[in-house]
């Protein structure tokens, strides 16, 4: 598999990454776990992302793969007590928090821990930030990072204090592509681009019930892309490769609970970028129809 290299961290990124909270807001048993992991990892993923707050996903992930911590990068996050709503960014918090991560994930670092879509006011008070320096420097983590969208995450650019930025890209959400990554490239940062897919929406006909698909639903029912056509796989397969066009962009992470999804994603994802006039026309279509409000999606 394709790999980049992750901006002022030295890694050698695979290009697809494999995003660890479906397999916990989802149920996934440890068997399923272990077998997408461990064919990931023997056809060339290097990049496990996962959080605090995605249930049972850390656990799940150490028990799978912990046995092969060499073979590939492991991020985290941090903020949250138990649950994505219980914010925490106390110094004492996230210092908790990744000793709670450590265990869980069965290993003694993580070479990734960012803070878990942290506002613009949090950061500025600095403790958070601080918090994550004195785990760098214990050994704990190797580089920090900034997971979140729009304003806050331009802020958290612009202090210079982070080696990576997490953040939603996609053909539903393309304020990034302008507003966020060209100053991350700048600074050097590595980028991971998370929900690459748009969470495959238009795979539904009608308004689906969960909610946290809904406004990228609306999106793609106004954007009314050529390309999703009742094709779900050849939708889906120009959607990531969309998203692995972006400039800037190291890393896609893309979650399942499918024991053979992965490794259809990397077939995928083999095919490289797509053309310019391919790329150009899906960007072309957004600057025409988004709407200001169409901002990027925590």
């Amino acid at each position: 598999m394709q790999k980049r290299s992750f901006g002022k961290t030295g890694m050698e990124v695979s290009v697809l990454g494999f995003g660890g909270a479906e397999i916990g807001f989802e149920g996934a048993n440890a068997a399923a776990v272990r077998e997408i992991l461990s064919a990931a990892l023997d056809a060339g993923l290097n990049v496990i992302d996962t959080a605090e707050c995605y249930m049972d996903s850390e656990e799940l992930i150490g028990e799978a793969v912990s046995s092969r911590r060499d073979d590939f990068y492991l991020f985290t996050k941090c903020g949250h007590k138990w649950t994505y709503t219980e914010e925490a960014w106390g110094a004492a918090d996230i210092a908790e928090s990744l000793e709670r991560s450590l265990k869980r994930l069965k290993t003694d670092y993580v070479d990734l821990l960012q803070l878990h879509s942290c506002s613009k006011k949090i950061l500025q008070k600095g403790e958070c930030i601080k918090a994550l320096q004195k785990a760098k420097e214990e050994g704990k983590v190797r580089f920090i990072g900034y997971s979140g969208d729009g304003d806050d995450a331009l802020y958290a650019i612009k202090t210079g204090a982070f080696d990576v930025l997490q953040t939603s890209c996609s053909i539903a959400d393309q304020e990034v592509i302008e507003k966020l990554l060209p100053l991350a490239g700048e600074k050097g940062m590595g980028v991971i681009a998370k929900r690459p897919i748009a969470n495959a929406a238009w795979r539904f006909p009608s308004r689906p019930q969960n909610n946290y698909l809904h406004e990228y639903w609306e999106r793609l029912r106004d954007l009314k892309y050529d390309f999703i056509n009742g094709n779900t796989d050849a939708a889906g397969e120009t959607a990531l490769r969309f998203t692995l066009s972006c400039p800037n962009v190291h890393t896609m992470i893309v979650g399942t609970t499918k024991p053979t999804r992965w490794l259809e994603n990397a077939k995928i994802v083999d095919k490289g970028n797509l053309s310019e006039a391919e790329f150009e026309k899906i960007r072309a279509r957004w600057k025409q129809v988004a709407r200001k409000d169409w901002v990027g999606q925590v």
